[in-house]
Protein backbone atom coordinates (compact mmCIF):
# COMPACT_ATOMS: atom_id res chain seq x y z
CA UNK A 1 0.00 0.00 0.00
CA UNK A 2 1.39 3.47 -0.87
CA UNK A 3 1.96 6.08 1.85
CA UNK A 4 -0.38 8.90 0.70
CA UNK A 5 -0.45 12.50 1.87
CA UNK A 6 -3.86 12.95 3.43
CA UNK A 7 -6.00 15.16 5.63
CA UNK A 8 -9.18 14.90 7.68
CA UNK A 9 -12.20 17.14 7.91
CA UNK A 10 -14.84 14.78 9.31
CA UNK A 11 -15.85 13.71 12.80
CA UNK A 12 -15.60 10.14 14.08
CA UNK A 13 -18.67 8.02 14.68
CA UNK A 14 -17.94 6.14 17.90
CA UNK A 15 -19.12 2.80 19.27
CA UNK A 16 -18.63 2.36 23.02
CA UNK A 17 -18.30 -1.28 24.05
CA UNK A 18 -18.43 -2.25 27.73
CA UNK A 19 -14.86 -3.25 28.64
CA UNK A 20 -15.95 -5.93 31.11
CA UNK A 21 -18.79 -7.59 29.17
CA UNK A 22 -17.64 -6.75 25.60
CA UNK A 23 -21.26 -5.79 24.81
CA UNK A 24 -22.11 -2.59 22.86
CA UNK A 25 -23.22 0.17 25.24
CA UNK A 26 -23.69 3.29 23.08
CA UNK A 27 -23.56 4.16 19.39
CA UNK A 28 -22.39 7.79 19.46
CA UNK A 29 -22.89 8.83 15.84
CA UNK A 30 -23.96 12.41 16.60
CA UNK A 31 -20.73 14.12 17.74
CA UNK A 32 -19.51 17.38 16.20
CA UNK A 33 -15.87 17.04 17.30
CA UNK A 34 -13.79 14.02 18.30
CA UNK A 35 -10.17 14.61 19.28
CA UNK A 36 -7.58 12.00 20.20
CA UNK A 37 -4.49 13.14 22.07
CA UNK A 38 -1.51 10.96 23.01
CA UNK A 39 0.81 12.06 25.78
CA UNK A 40 4.08 10.82 27.23
CA UNK A 41 6.87 11.89 29.53
CA UNK A 42 10.56 12.10 28.64
CA UNK A 43 13.32 11.78 31.22
CA UNK A 44 16.97 12.30 30.35
CA UNK A 45 20.34 11.11 31.60
CA UNK A 46 22.88 13.92 31.65
CA UNK A 47 26.67 13.81 31.61
CA UNK A 48 29.88 15.63 30.72
CA UNK A 49 30.91 19.25 30.48
CA UNK A 50 27.99 21.60 30.15
CA UNK A 51 25.67 18.91 31.57
CA UNK A 52 24.17 17.90 28.18
CA UNK A 53 21.37 15.41 27.67
CA UNK A 54 22.84 12.01 26.71
CA UNK A 55 20.08 9.41 26.90
CA UNK A 56 16.30 9.80 26.65
CA UNK A 57 13.89 7.55 28.54
CA UNK A 58 10.27 7.62 27.36
CA UNK A 59 7.36 6.52 29.52
CA UNK A 60 4.04 7.34 31.15
CA UNK A 61 2.26 6.91 27.82
CA UNK A 62 -1.40 7.84 28.01
CA UNK A 63 -3.81 10.19 26.32
CA UNK A 64 -7.37 11.39 26.04
CA UNK A 65 -10.35 11.04 23.73
CA UNK A 66 -12.44 14.23 23.78
CA UNK A 67 -15.91 14.43 22.25
CA UNK A 68 -18.10 17.50 21.75
CA UNK A 69 -21.77 17.04 20.97
CA UNK A 70 -24.92 19.15 20.89
CA UNK A 71 -27.09 16.03 20.79
CA UNK A 72 -27.76 14.32 24.12
CA UNK A 73 -29.20 10.99 25.20
CA UNK A 74 -29.88 9.37 28.55
CA UNK A 75 -27.29 6.72 27.66
CA UNK A 76 -24.72 9.47 27.14
CA UNK A 77 -25.43 10.90 30.61
CA UNK A 78 -25.08 7.41 32.04
CA UNK A 79 -21.77 6.88 30.24
CA UNK A 80 -20.33 10.09 31.71
CA UNK A 81 -21.69 9.83 35.25
CA UNK A 82 -21.77 6.10 35.90
CA UNK A 83 -25.24 6.65 37.37
CA UNK A 84 -28.03 4.09 37.44
CA UNK A 85 -31.15 4.41 35.26
CA UNK A 86 -34.35 4.51 37.33
CA UNK A 87 -37.92 4.37 36.03
CA UNK A 88 -39.59 6.66 38.56
CA UNK A 89 -39.07 10.23 39.72
CA UNK A 90 -40.35 12.72 42.28
CA UNK A 91 -40.16 16.47 41.75
CA UNK A 92 -41.95 19.67 42.78
CA UNK A 93 -44.45 21.06 40.29
CA UNK A 94 -46.32 24.36 40.18
CA UNK A 95 -49.94 24.74 39.05
CA UNK A 96 -51.85 27.98 38.58
CA UNK A 97 -55.56 27.28 38.54
CA UNK A 98 -58.92 28.52 39.80
CA UNK A 99 -61.09 27.50 42.73
CA UNK A 100 -64.64 26.38 42.05
CA UNK A 101 -67.70 28.63 41.95
CA UNK A 102 -68.00 28.41 45.74
CA UNK A 103 -64.42 29.63 46.17
CA UNK A 104 -63.17 26.61 48.14
CA UNK A 105 -62.41 23.53 46.00
CA UNK A 106 -59.27 23.03 43.84
CA UNK A 107 -59.00 19.94 41.65
CA UNK A 108 -55.46 18.84 40.76
CA UNK A 109 -54.44 16.66 37.82
CA UNK A 110 -52.35 14.39 40.06
CA UNK A 111 -52.48 12.79 43.47
CA UNK A 112 -49.71 14.68 45.31
CA UNK A 113 -47.17 13.00 47.53
CA UNK A 114 -48.46 13.14 51.10
CA UNK A 115 -47.85 16.37 53.06
CA UNK A 116 -46.30 18.27 50.14
CA UNK A 117 -49.12 20.59 49.02
CA UNK A 118 -48.74 24.36 49.58
CA UNK A 119 -51.41 26.80 48.33
CA UNK A 120 -51.20 30.58 47.78
CA UNK A 121 -53.44 33.13 46.15
CA UNK A 122 -52.18 33.99 42.66
CA UNK A 123 -51.40 37.59 43.68
CA UNK A 124 -49.36 36.40 46.70
CA UNK A 125 -47.25 33.61 45.17
CA UNK A 126 -44.87 32.13 47.80
CA UNK A 127 -46.37 34.52 50.38
CA UNK A 128 -48.98 33.58 52.97
CA UNK A 129 -50.06 29.94 52.88
CA UNK A 130 -53.75 29.09 52.67
CA UNK A 131 -55.08 26.45 55.07
CA UNK A 132 -56.74 23.42 53.46
CA UNK A 133 -57.68 19.77 53.68
CA UNK A 134 -57.00 17.28 50.89
CA UNK A 135 -58.49 14.02 49.67
CA UNK A 136 -56.77 12.37 46.71
CA UNK A 137 -56.69 15.12 44.02
CA UNK A 138 -59.19 17.45 45.71
CA UNK A 139 -57.97 20.36 47.82
CA UNK A 140 -60.60 22.15 49.94
CA UNK A 141 -59.70 25.54 51.41
CA UNK A 142 -60.67 26.25 55.01
CA UNK A 143 -61.70 29.80 54.11
CA UNK A 144 -63.51 30.50 50.85
CA UNK A 145 -62.11 32.90 48.28
CA UNK A 146 -64.05 34.77 45.61
CA UNK A 147 -65.80 32.58 43.04
CA UNK A 148 -63.28 31.21 40.48
CA UNK A 149 -60.39 33.08 42.15
CA UNK A 150 -56.92 32.17 40.96
CA UNK A 151 -54.57 30.23 43.19
CA UNK A 152 -51.06 28.78 42.90
CA UNK A 153 -50.46 25.24 44.15
CA UNK A 154 -47.05 23.64 44.71
CA UNK A 155 -46.77 19.92 45.37
CA UNK A 156 -44.47 16.94 44.98
CA UNK A 157 -45.38 14.87 41.93
CA UNK A 158 -44.58 11.15 41.70
CA UNK A 159 -44.13 9.85 38.13
CA UNK A 160 -43.85 6.09 37.62
CA UNK A 161 -44.31 5.58 33.87
CA UNK A 162 -42.44 6.86 30.83
CA UNK A 163 -39.54 8.02 33.01
CA UNK A 164 -35.78 7.65 32.65
CA UNK A 165 -33.93 9.13 35.62
CA UNK A 166 -30.15 9.01 36.02
CA UNK A 167 -29.40 8.59 39.72
CA UNK A 168 -25.86 9.85 40.38
CA UNK A 169 -24.42 9.07 43.81
CA UNK A 170 -21.16 10.17 45.39
CA UNK A 171 -20.07 6.55 44.92
CA UNK A 172 -21.02 6.31 41.22
CA UNK A 173 -18.10 5.28 39.00
CA UNK A 174 -18.27 5.34 35.17
CA UNK A 175 -17.57 2.10 33.35
CA UNK A 176 -14.48 1.50 31.23
CA UNK A 177 -15.03 1.02 27.50
CA UNK A 178 -13.38 -0.13 24.32
CA UNK A 179 -14.08 2.59 21.76
CA UNK A 180 -14.20 2.02 17.99
CA UNK A 181 -14.02 5.18 15.87
CA UNK A 182 -14.95 5.47 12.19
CA UNK A 183 -14.11 8.43 9.93
CA UNK A 184 -12.43 9.15 6.56
CA UNK A 185 -9.21 10.63 5.23
CA UNK A 186 -8.91 12.47 1.90
CA UNK A 187 -5.66 12.25 -0.04
CA UNK A 188 -3.99 14.75 -2.37
CA UNK A 189 -5.17 12.52 -5.24
CA UNK A 190 -8.82 12.94 -4.12
CA UNK A 191 -9.08 9.42 -2.77
CA UNK A 192 -11.36 8.96 0.22
CA UNK A 193 -9.90 6.33 2.55
CA UNK A 194 -11.67 4.77 5.53
CA UNK A 195 -9.88 5.48 8.78
CA UNK A 196 -10.46 3.75 12.11
CA UNK A 197 -9.30 4.24 15.65
CA UNK A 198 -9.52 1.73 18.48
CA UNK A 199 -9.06 2.92 22.05
CA UNK A 200 -8.21 -0.26 23.96
CA UNK A 201 -9.42 0.93 27.37
CA UNK A 202 -11.23 4.21 27.67
CA UNK A 203 -12.28 5.71 31.02
CA UNK A 204 -14.80 8.62 30.86
CA UNK A 205 -14.07 11.43 33.29
CA UNK A 206 -16.97 12.30 35.62
CA UNK A 207 -17.17 15.91 34.42
CA UNK A 208 -20.34 17.16 32.74
CA UNK A 209 -21.68 20.66 32.18
CA UNK A 210 -25.32 20.96 31.12
CA UNK A 211 -26.19 24.45 29.89
CA UNK A 212 -29.71 25.69 29.19
CA UNK A 213 -30.13 28.92 27.25
CA UNK A 214 -32.84 30.71 25.28
CA UNK A 215 -30.47 32.28 22.71
CA UNK A 216 -27.37 31.52 20.67
CA UNK A 217 -26.16 28.05 19.74
CA UNK A 218 -27.59 24.89 21.32
CA UNK A 219 -25.76 23.74 24.43
CA UNK A 220 -22.68 21.55 23.90
CA UNK A 221 -21.56 18.69 26.12
CA UNK A 222 -17.85 17.85 26.22
CA UNK A 223 -16.89 14.30 27.19
CA UNK A 224 -13.26 13.65 28.06
CA UNK A 225 -12.07 10.04 28.34
CA UNK A 226 -8.68 8.97 29.64
CA UNK A 227 -6.86 6.42 27.49
CA UNK A 228 -5.55 3.54 29.61
CA UNK A 229 -3.51 0.48 28.72
CA UNK A 230 -5.37 -2.83 28.55
CA UNK A 231 -4.09 -6.20 29.80
CA UNK A 232 -1.81 -6.46 26.73
CA UNK A 233 -0.47 -2.89 27.11
CA UNK A 234 -2.48 -1.66 24.10
CA UNK A 235 -3.57 1.97 24.23
CA UNK A 236 -4.58 3.05 20.72
CA UNK A 237 -4.74 1.65 17.18
CA UNK A 238 -4.80 3.99 14.15
CA UNK A 239 -5.99 2.10 11.07
CA UNK A 240 -5.98 3.33 7.46
CA UNK A 241 -7.83 1.09 4.98
CA UNK A 242 -6.96 1.17 1.27
CA UNK A 243 -10.46 0.05 0.25
CA UNK A 244 -13.59 -0.02 2.36
CA UNK A 245 -14.03 -3.67 3.29
CA UNK A 246 -17.73 -3.04 3.99
CA UNK A 247 -18.26 -3.04 0.21
CA UNK A 248 -17.44 -6.74 0.21
CA UNK A 249 -20.43 -7.39 2.46
CA UNK A 250 -22.98 -5.77 0.17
Amino acid sequence: MPNPNMANREVCDLIFVDYATKKPFLNLDFANVSTTELTGESTFAYGGKGYPKRVRFAGEKSGTLTIETQIQTVKLWQLITGGEVKNSAKFVTRVETAVDSEGKVITLNDVPVSDTVVVYTADDDCGTELAYTITDQTVTLDNALDSNAKVVVYYMKNVTSGVQRINVKSTSIPKNFIVYGDTIMQTEDDEVLPYRIIAAKCAPQSNMSLSFTNNGDPGTITITCDLLADADNNILDLILIEEDSSKDNK
